[in-house]
């Protein structure tokens, strides 16, 4: 499923990054540990988190990441929004807590 799906169908808020909403998804990753999302997501996950610095987006693009999304109304500061754009790699927004989205994006995804 394409990123611009995922944020049609969640609701989500496209912040930056838009040249990358046909980025395949194929799985989501939840964590606020830089360290955990490096050793663990995979290419063309999702990742979930409320971490809002541009360290995400070189992480994200490390793992070849399709997508953030930034939970409980979070924004990107300016540099990770920056990054975004560079990377292709969008940054999604909800207002909605890390439980209720992973359990949204689990849903769809597995649909």
């Amino acid at each position: 499923m394409k990123v611009k799906e995922v944020a049609e169908k969640l609701g989500l808020t496209v912040i930056s990054g838009v040249n990358g909403l046909e980025n395949e998804i194929s799985m989501g990753y939840s964590s606020d540990l830089l360290s955990d999302v490096m050793g663990s997501a995979q290419s063309g996950d999702i990742w979930i988190t409320l971490q809002t610095h541009k360290n995400v987006m070189a992480i994200a693009s490390l793992k070849d990441l399709s997508a953030v999304i930034l939970v409980k109304g979070f924004t990107p500061d300016p540099d990770m929004e920056e990054q975004s754009n560079e990377e292709n790699i969008p940054v999604l927004g909800t207002t909605e807590d890390t439980f209720t989205i992973n359990g949204k994006l689990f849903n769809l995804l597995n649909q």
